[in-house]
């Protein structure tokens, strides 16, 4: 059995010698901002070596531009800003149905 982690994005990303630390987090049901939206929690933290994590954002690149080809993300003008073109497009993302 393969245990899931649910994660609404990547909080921090830590290098320390020769190691990568990735902290996914979640955003809270009820602690809230200063603007009152929900506030980042960490749930769970993954740790890799560097050449991994390496690997790994070679493999998301690989995604964020099927994702682009197929409509799904945008970039904006900011360097490295990307946004879902609509919910419903991403809704149609053959990983969730």
């Amino acid at each position: 059995m393969h245990d899931e982690i649910f994660s609404d994005r990547i909080g921090e990303i830590t290098l320390t010698g020769p190691l990568a630390r990735l902290d996914l987090v979640s955003l809270s049901a009820t602690e809230k901002d200063a603007e009152g939206k929900p506030k980042p929690v960490l749930r769970q933290r993954v740790v890799m070596p560097i050449d991994g994590f390496v690997q790994s954002f070679g493999l998301m690149a690989q995604v964020m531009q099927q994702l682009e080809k197929q409509g799904l993300v945008t970039r904006n003008a900011a360097p490295g800003e990307v946004r879902p073109t609509s919910p419903a497009a991403a809704a149609q993302s053959p990983n969730f149905k």
